[in-house]
């Protein structure tokens, strides 16, 4: 059986390319609402069971324990790019049982060169960079950065405008923190330039935070927009990834997993 961390778009395209070719396969995912999303965007072939899927955050040591229960031979980890901790566990649970694991490493956005283009190594110094510029931050890093940007915001007087999921628990943490519900934004992305170019205006961004999430999380199109708007864009940058066998592509991944099984 082959186990699926599903919780992106590749993930779920993923798991429905394994189903299609009639691997045994297994999701997992952190939560109810990326549970929804994938039984709405993966489609079962005929034939196939009920979709099997896990919804709960797994460790190191949970995730090892469900290898074994259920005799997974290979872990296919298409997890976000800055979901670091997420990646460790899946080595290392691998590493613990003997599975074979193969990360799916999502291909970078190509980016202009622009003066408004400001790189950041980490969410520490991309909000430090964002409360330089102007009165409205527009915030695209998501609910579990939140607090980083809130805290440097509200220091420095600063409105600060984010799109997180349409998630009951992303909604709660953003009004948690204080924030406004007109500067809640919660839509299911990615969003073409279009949508991005009518919100940065709507919200009179006067910067825009965004990560190097590559092209399924459509960071060319809010940087695009924000560009030709003559907005500053801050841009974390993702982590390294770690040496070991990838994909970067779900062709290349079938490959692999064909060699492996």
């Amino acid at each position: 059986m082959i186990l699926v961390l599903a919780g992106t778009t590749e993930g779920r395209e993923i798991f429905s390319l394994c189903r299609a070719r009639g691997y045994p396969v297994l999701a997992t995912v952190t939560t109810p609402y990326g549970k929804r999303v994938l039984l709405e965007e993966t489609v079962p072939p005929a034939g196939a069971g009920e979709t099997e899927i896990v919804c709960a955050p797994l460790g190191r040591r949970e995730m090892a324990a469900l290898i074994l229960e259920r005799g997974i031979r290979v872990v296919v980890d298409a997890s976000h790019p800055f979901a670091v901790f997420a990646s460790e566990n899946a080595r290392g649970a691998c590493a613990d049982t003997g599975a074979a694991y193969i990360r799916y490493a999502r291909p970078p956005a190509p980016l202009p060169e622009s003066p408004l283009l400001h790189a950041c190594p980490g969410f520490a110094e991309a909000a430090e960079k964002a409360v330089t510029f102007g009165e409205t931050i527009f915030l695209t890093t998501g609910s579990k950065t939140l607090p980083v940007f809130a805290e440097k915001a509200k220091r420095h007087g600063k409105r600060l405008v984010v799109r997180v999921l349409p998630a009951p628990e992303a909604v709660a943490a953003c009004l948690a923190l204080g924030l406004p519900a007109q500067d809640v934004i919660a839509m299911q992305g990615p969003f073409s330039y279009e949508v991005n170019r009518a919100l940065f205006r709507f919200y009179g961004a006067s910067v825009v935070v965004t990560k190097e999430s590559g092209p399924a999380g459509g960071t060319a199109e809010k940087v695009a927009a924000a560009l030709d708007l003559g907005i500053p864009v801050v841009l974390v940058k993702r982590p390294a990834e770690k040496s070991s066998p990838a994909a970067g592509s779900p062709d290349e991944l079938l490959r692999l997993l064909e060699e492996l099984l």
